[in-house]
């Protein structure tokens, strides 16, 4: 369904009472929504990456949404106990936080103690203890603080000159041959720091000036045990944010995630997000072998019953969805009216 066709529906659905209709259906309530988010902007990364990130005054309006509208937000566990036994509260809704970066502690993390919510953490932990930027991920932030520029001199860093940052092709190309050479390089996280600071200079950054904002770094060990002492429930995302697909080194993953939130949190994790929504059906068993009672994706839909515990959907909000589709979701309009993939398309 083409977008506005799609949006002037969802109007026409709300204003004739649908969604309050499905909202208080007993459909619904035989149904979990997981809410995902990522992000939650300390700038401009909204901009940069709109389906990544969120401004926190936009969470803060989908909160109070839910506020306002008397869902029954739970914490991860309860809500699939209850929705395996029967047993959910009316317009039961789960919020979930991939990856554990420093703007969830600093953003999203206080909306959440002033609406006395609960939460998930899906933690990624590699980058917890390296205290620098997710390589990648500032490369490509950077690059695109100069969208638009072409750079004279990039030999350096092995860059063919010029260095076209004109089109997101051609910056990706770029990052491309960045992660490429960190990779032949075998470089651990603190090398490709350095990595990292040739590209500011070239690219005339302060990288000073943007690690001390600490945009698209992970919390720290300091960080995760305030958020659980309070409340927000911290669990398995893998270590270096990979879903290898040879056993021992998938399961190496899991392990290593776990040990370090456990360090930091004195807490023993069993549930699972797949990083990046990337699954197989041999993960199922593997995931089983570690003692892991949930796995969450990307893949859109409500929870019921019969949803494989290893393979739960989500509706992944952003910066990009209107205040419209979400509450659609939250009533459960959204899932009436999705063209769903299911989770088998992806094994």
């Amino acid at each position: 369904m083409l977008r506005p066709v799609k949006l002037a529906t969802l109007g026409v659905l709300r204003g004739s009472g649908i969604f309050r209709w499905v909202t208080n259906s007993r459909w619904r309530q035989e149904r979990l929504l997981i809410l995902c988010y990522h992000g939650t902007s300390l700038d401009d990364e909204h901009l940069w990456r709109p389906e990544l990130y969120i401004q926190p005054q936009k969470l803060e309006q989908r909160l109070e949404s839910l506020k306002k509208g008397r869902f029954s937000v739970l914490p991860l566990g309860e809500g699939l106990q209850q929705l395996r036994a029967g047993t959910l509260p009316p317009r039961s809704v789960v919020l979930t936080f991939d990856d554990g970066t420093y703007d969830f502690f600093q953003q999203a993390y206080p909306l959440l103690k002033h609406y006395g919510f609960p939460a998930t953490v899906y933690q990624t932990t590699y980058y917890s203890s390296v205290a620098r930027p997710i390589f990648n991920l500032i490369c490509s932030y950077m690059l695109w603080t100069r969208r638009g520029e072409v750079i004279a001199n990039g030999e350096s860093l092995g860059l063919q000159k010029p260095v076209d940052l004109q089109t997101q092709s051609s910056r990706s190309a770029v990052l491309r041959d960045l992660i490429q050479r960190s990779d032949r390089e075998h470089r651990t996280g603190l090398e490709k720091d350095e990595i990292v600071a040739q590209l500011a200079r070239i690219l005339k950054i302060d990288y000073d000036r943007l690690r001390a904002k600490r945009i698209l770094q992970l919390m720290n060990e300091r960080e995760l045990q305030e958020i659980s002492r309070n409340g927000v429930d911290v669990q398995l995302h893998t270590h270096r944010h990979r879903t290898p697909e040879d056993e021992t080194l998938f399961r190496k993953e899991i392990q290593e995630n776990r040990l370090a939130i456990h360090k930091a949190t004195a807490t023993e994790p069993v549930h699972f997000c797949y990083p990046s929504g990337v699954y197989h059906a041999a993960f199922l068993p593997w995931l089983q072998k570690e003692n892991v009672v949930s796995a969450t994706t990307c893949d859109v839909g409500l929870a019921d019953r019969r949803s494989e515990s290893l393979l739960l959907p989500r509706f992944i909000d952003h910066q990009n969805r209107t205040q419209l589709e979400f509450e659609s979701w939250i009533t459960g309009v959204g899932d009436l009216l999705a063209v769903r993939r299911k989770a088998t398309d992806h094994i």
